[in-house]
């Protein structure tokens, strides 16, 4: 099966392409030559990149729509991020995310990066603000249920 790069994949082209389980948001890429440190391993910040452009991705498409044209602030409150196996030039990856826990104002993203195996993995809380000022934005209830049913996220508001 051919993978494509920088569209979102089904489940099917998922697990065709290593991944254990299928996720909310997958996207492929190619690791590229700007992207790799002097032994051609690629670049600690490059991991960054790609959970940051799937992070905002998954944000445009899952979440935007809850919010009923008032964009939320998205604050970046806290990474961890877990290099499992280096990744090497021209290797093909999936980048993906799904929501693991969500709070009234936040919400933890568990995101993989996958070459045939698990290379990366990142957790980070996102914390919703309000467009303007520094006061917290509820997540919507649709939102919370797109959490529960998509994702199968845990509710950890109680």
């Amino acid at each position: 099966m051919t993978l494509r790069y920088l569209t979102p994949l089904t489940a099917d082209e998922q697990l065709a392409h290593g991944l254990d389980a299928p996720q909310t948001l997958a996207i492929a890429d190619r690791v590229r030559f700007a992207e790799l440190d002097v032994q051609e391993h690629v670049n600690n910040k490059a991991y960054m990149g790609w959970f940051e452009t799937l992070r905002i991705a998954y944000v445009d498409t899952i979440c935007a729509p809850h919010f009923g044209g008032v964009r939320p602030r998205i604050l970046l409150h806290s990474v961890h991020l877990r290099y499992v196996q280096e990744m090497l030039r021209d290797e093909d990856y999936i980048a993906t995310a799904r929501v693991a826990g969500f709070r009234q104002n936040s919400f933890t993203l568990d995101q993989q990066l996958w070459s045939g195996t698990l290379r990366a993995r990142m957790t980070a809380v996102i914390v919703l603000g309000q467009p303007e000022g520094d006061d917290r934005f509820a997540l919507p209830e649709s939102l919370k249920a797109q959490f529960l049913t998509l994702d199968r996220a845990i509710d950890e508001s109680a």
